[in-house]
């Protein structure tokens, strides 16, 4: 069975940093081909990823990850009934909530505990833990609660009031609840599978961790006062990273459905989705410790990939780690590595065959894998991956 699947490989290189920290502060490492690697994990990469999604996609068309589910949902029975008082929006809100998901929504103990104490009135209730929903999901389900408005739990009690609950928050999903997919512990029939799988990122070479020793001068201190006014220390690495993802864009087909509107295509949804995602994944950055370091650069390779069988990771490439040797870096070996290794795999296992390439790369250290595909642009390469996928969707109807 055909399938259409994109991969994205990319090599980066960051200065000093430490974009994604473990409990203790350091950065985080792996050992992969018996050495230490500098890692960034797939969730904080899909995390940034997910941000970027805000500059390249209409609100209506994301999500809201969040165990204070109420107090938002809340806000949008507000907008359809600015009559109901705040205490009432709130039993609205969670009992359909509940309805819709199975999440249990209760006040939390330590914040009850809190407002007690201070005098205050309670809080909202919050889910047990964060619940992903969509904006359209959110706007069906706030018209639910202001329509069962009188006696909300009469009005769930209705087989069909409450099936209509699970459907609102089991269709149309937002882009980045279809890529990324959704768990609700509490109603596995509303789980949705996640059309996009990211890697931990890992630098081709070994590294050490380096320990950054700072002072702060406190500014108003006398002479007879001549020390710090603050001390620490800060862990960092640098490293060229291989990042890898990979996207099932039949899944995410699945997942979005059809265009609602009828002045767009059926698959104009999924180019978007799809084009976002490129376009986020590549240029995103997490931001841990960024002000510190300021490590803000863009990759140096970008390869797409677009295939009709399965995803296919080039991380071997790198399981012996590249040594800088004679201060030349870590790039040039790595894209030399990888313009070697890819072609090897592609035929040793017959998965080369009618598949679309496109790279995008920098410099001349990245020169031997020019022939690995079709050299472009960034923007371009956004835009023809999101028309071919587009095209592959409609032809399969």
């Amino acid at each position: 069975m055909n399938r259409t699947i994109l991969d994205l490989h990319v090599l980066q290189t960051v200065p000093p940093s430490n974009l994604n920290r473990d409990d203790t502060g350091s950065p985080k490492t792996a050992v992969y081909g018996g050495v230490r690697r500098a890692r960034v994990s797939s969730q904080a990469w899909k995390r940034a990823t997910r941000l970027a999604f805000h500059d390249l996609l209409d609100p209506r068309e994301l999500g809201t990850r969040t165990k204070r589910v109420v107090e938002l949902l809340s806000g949008r029975i507000h907008e359809l009934d600015s009559g109901l008082d705040e205490k009432t929006r709130w039993n609205l809100a969670a009992e359909t909530v509940k309805t819709a998901t199975g999440a249990k929504i209760e006040v939390p103990k330590r914040k009850a505990d809190s407002a007690k104490k201070k005098g205050e009135e309670e809080p909202a209730p919050e889910s047990s833990y964060l619940l992903f929903l969509s904006a359209r999901q959110l706007d069906a389900l706030a018209a639910l609660a202001v329509e069962g408005k009188d006696d909300i739990a009469a009005f769930f009690k209705d087989k069909a009031n409450k099936e209509r609950a699970k459907k609102a928050a089991d269709s149309r999903h937002s882009v980045d609840i279809a890529l990324f997919g959704r768990m609700v512990a509490d109603g596995a029939d509303i789980n949705v599978d996640a059309a996009a799988q990211v890697a931990h990122a890992i630098s081709v070479h070994a590294v050490d961790n380096e320990s950054d020793y700072y002072t702060a001068v406190d500014d108003h201190n006398t002479d007879a006062e001549p020390g710090a006014g603050m001390i620490g220390t800060v862990e960092f690495n640098s490293a060229t990273l291989y990042r890898y993802a990979a996207l099932d864009v039949d899944l995410l087909r699945r997942n979005l459905g059809d265009s609602p509107r009828e002045d767009e295509p059926a698959t104009e949804p999924l180019r978007r989705a799809v084009e976002a995602f490129v376009r986020g994944f590549v240029e995103s950055l997490p931001s841990g410790k960024i002000n510190t370091f300021g490590n803000h650069t863009l990759p140096d390779v970008v390869i797409a990939k677009l295939r009709r069988t399965r995803p296919v990771s080039f991380v071997g490439a790198f399981e012996e780690a590249v040594e800088a040797g004679s201060g030349r870096g870590h790039l040039r070996e790595a894209a030399e590595r990888l313009a070697d290794y890819i072609p090897q795999v592609e035929r040793a296992f017959d998965v080369g065959e009618d598949v679309d390439t496109w790279v995008v790369r920098v410099g001349e250290a990245t020169g031997k894998l020019a022939g690995v595909g079709r050299q472009t642009t960034l923007s371009e390469l956004v835009r023809e991956v999101g028309e071919e996928v587009a095209r592959r969707q409609a032809d399969a109807k």
